[in-house]
């Protein structure tokens, strides 16, 4: 028998992403008796990167678990179809046609942690095309520090299926999004693994990892998430980092750090990256020229 889960309008606010995990719930909760599952996007007028990534993974998740998650192509509106033809997600299926340069920061799986691949990735197709006014040295070191975002993925988290992106230039919000999913151990059940750390909950537990230094890796001294960096940039580009992992939620924005208990108890990391496409340019601090020019 194939269940069918339908899919509702996919934004990328705080409530889409609970509504995202609560998905993931659906889907385990239906696996124990089940083993075919499929998506229905009749009731899904919008569906954002998030959702994309998300939704990928899914699929090799629900495989991982010995079940089959397909999609209702013929239940796709034309906008959306058009847009996950854009980003590859329906080629990655093999529906639709080849992939094109538009909005749309590719839809990507990684099966290894392939430095050289993933760096290419969020220099070309993400920080790269001009939607960000930033220094070469800046766009680099930010790059790095997400790379350690995906190191970490498959290093402490152990996901053994991958990691999944899939990003959005929003020319309307002037805003550039990138998110960065696993289906790993997660956050917290990392750092309160530590025994210094066992009695820290959820959300302090994101909170913990996002301190300069922290990092839970027994061979890899001094290198954390690259969470402390991304932090203070966006922090000072008025952007936003949200991220869910286990039954912790933690949004940075204007400089103030949200942190919630929730009671999905989601076993993996999302991380979404949304930075303000404004006028300023940033650079390094050390490479400040000219006082009249805005720097990080």
């Amino acid at each position: 028998m194939t269940v069918t889960l339908k899919i509702p309008k996919i934004y990328h606010t705080s409530n889409c992403f609970h509504l995202l995990l609560d998905i993931w719930q659906k889907i385990n909760q239906h696996l124990i008796t089940d083993n075919h599952l499929e998506l229905d996007f009749q009731d899904c007028n919008f569906l954002s990167h998030v959702g994309v990534a998300f939704l990928g993974g899914l699929v090799y998740h629900t495989e991982k678990q010995g079940g089959k998650l397909t999609f209702k192509w013929d239940t796709l509106t034309d906008r959306i179809r058009t847009n996950l033809n854009q980003n590859g997600f329906l080629s990655s299926f093999g529906e639709g046609s080849q992939s094109w340069n538009g909005n749309s920061v590719p839809y990507r799986k990684d099966d290894k942690q392939d430095e050289a691949v993933i760096m290419d990735y969020l220099l070309n197709r993400w920080l790269g095309r001009g939607w960000v006014n930033i220094s070469p040295s800046l766009r680099n070191l930010i790059a790095g520090k997400v790379w350690e975002i995906y190191a970490n993925a498959f290093e402490h988290s152990q996901s053994s299926i991958g990691v999944f992106s899939c990003g959005q230039h929003y020319p309307n919000k002037k805003e550039l999004h990138l998110t960065i999913v696993d289906f790993g151990q997660g956050i917290p059940y990392n750092v309160q693994s530590m025994t210094e750390n066992s009695l820290l909950d959820p959300a302090q537990s994101i909170e913990w990892a996002l301190k300069p230094g922290n990092t839970t890796a027994k061979s890899t001294i001094g290198r954390g998430m690259g969470l402390d960096f991304l932090q203070d940039f966006i922090s000072s580009n008025q952007g936003n980092l949200k991220i869910f992992s286990n039954e912790g939620y933690v949004n940075i924005k204007d400089n103030e750090v949200i942190s919630e208990i929730r009671s999905v108890n989601f076993k993996g990391t999302l991380i979404n990256i949304a930075l303000k496409c404004d006028e300023s340019y940033y650079q390094l601090a050390s490479e400040e020229q000219n006082t009249d020019t805005p720097w990080f």
